[in-house]
């Protein structure tokens, strides 16, 4: 891919504190409501997504865990915001680099986001015991504590500046905490290029025995982003 290919996709110059709402989460893991009623689930890391607050309003068992859980409400509620913002002038740059089916425009987009920092701040302020501060690779959780991890829009996209060791030492974290199954989900970077080092890391873990596939979803925004990694004890 040629630099000025490049320049098309969304650049962002820092980790944001942005969140996909409770939809997209099923869509882009393959879920569905029954999987997860007896099920105790971490979502990691989580940013400013709805996923915890709405799963917890259906009596599912869910947890958050994010860096950014260290700020103050408000600080989070405008870094939220200001990031949302710096993220659609990027998207909107690069619009012609994403599927435009589950999301009309721009707007629409701009009001998921909005919707999914609201409804996560505002359950995070009733119920901050479901919202755990952590900063990978190290958790503050027990071994196999959680049947259902899923990790969303962090691995693998920010490659660019956070080395295959990182990635690994993060992901065997994750399986610690992890009694049944881990999803990763997208496996591409910011620029819409499979992870270079995904192959190595999927036969990395086949040789400490889980059991590790890609799988197609139904969630497609980000072009190529719509495979996720299952990795199973």
């Amino acid at each position: 891919m040629s630099r000025a290919e490049k320049s098309h996709y969304l650049e962002l110059d820092r980790v944001i504190f942005i969140g996909r709402t409770f939809d997209e989460y099923m869509k882009m893991f393959g879920l569905n409501e029954q999987d997860l009623q007896w099920e105790k689930v971490l979502d990691c890391p989580a940013g400013a997504c709805s996923f915890t607050a709405h799963a917890h309003s259906l009596g599912m068992d869910v947890t958050a865990c994010d860096m950014a859980y260290t700020h103050p409400m408000q600080s989070l509620r405008e870094k939220g915001s200001d990031d949302v913002e710096y993220a659609m002038k990027g998207v909107a740059k690069a619009r012609d680099k994403y599927r435009w089916d589950y999301f009309k425009d721009v707007e629409d987009l701009r009001e998921h986001r909005l919707t999914a920092l609201t409804e996560c701040t505002n359950h995070m302020e009733t119920f901050p015991e479901r919202y755990v501060p952590a900063m990978l690779p190290v958790l503050p959780f027990a071994d196999q504590q959680f049947d259902l991890t899923l990790s969303a829009h962090f691995l693998f996209m920010y490659s660019d500046r956070l080395d295959q060791d990182f990635h690994l030492k993060t992901i065997k974290e994750l399986l610690r905490v992890t009694k049944k199954e881990l999803r990763i989900f997208p496996l591409v970077d910011l620029e819409g290029e499979r992870y270079a080092h995904l192959d190595q890391v999927k036969a990395t873990l086949t040789e400490r025995g889980y059991s590790v596939s890609e799988v197609r979803t139904t969630y497609e925004f980000h072009s190529n982003a719509h495979t996720m990694l299952v990795i199973k004890r």
